[in-house]
């Protein structure tokens, strides 16, 4: 039983993290617009997940445990790309290409790095949805940021503390899927409450 739950996990964070982002894409690319999308927010989240990302295939951890995660870095990478022209910003996609490069090259030169790097992981993934929740704070309008995409990264936050228990129990890792789930809810709760705003003045 424990087995197929397992699976199930597994098999629905994959399914939902193939088209995790596309909900956000669909509403930038359709109002032209990235308005109400933080670019510090999502900077931080591709960190968080690039970090992430090299911890479990530096500890060659099961694939099964990881496998969304290349799948989420292309629609966030993508997601930049488009952030960035309708902001005018296209320029600065050479430099966070290299930054991004050079960060994933050095993270394994010593084993010290990668470790420090997965406990500050959790805290830049943190600050990654305290941006986004600031920046609706300040607008106080949700703009074009998707609840959906919000939604269903609480979703597999939630199945990954799930099958981190069930597999490696790394207690860094329970620590992020917790602190992300929270976090993750409460952004998409902030977007429903100023989407509801919004429709009643």
């Amino acid at each position: 039983m424990a087995s197929t739950l397992l699976a199930l996990a597994h098999w629905s964070t994959w399914a939902v993290c193939a088209v995790i982002k596309l909900p956000q894409l669909a509403a930038v690319l359709a109002a032209g617009s990235a308005r109400g999308v933080s670019v510090g927010s999502l900077l931080l989240e591709l960190t968080g997940f690039l970090v992430f990302l090299r911890y479990q295939i530096y500890y060659d951890y099961p694939l099964q445990t990881y496998l969304e995660y290349p799948i989420i870095i292309a629609q966030d990478v993508i997601l930049l790309l488009f952030i960035l022209r309708y902001s005018g910003n296209m320029k600065r996609a050479l430099f966070y290409a290299i930054t991004f490069c050079g960060g994933w090259y050095m993270l394994t030169l010593r084993k010290w790095i990668i470790d420090l790097a997965m406990n500050l992981c959790t805290f830049i993934s943190a600050a990654s949805k305290l941006a986004q929740l600031r920046c609706l704070w300040q607008t106080k309008d949700s703009g074009q940021v998707s609840a959906l995409t919000w939604s269903m990264s609480a979703y597999t936050c939630a199945t990954r503390i799930f099958t981190t228990v069930m597999t490696t129990n790394d207690l860094a890792v329970l620590i992020r899927f917790i602190t992300m789930l929270i976090l993750n809810i409460w952004v998409t709760a902030t977007i429903l409450r100023y989407r509801k705003t919004k429709k009643t003045d």
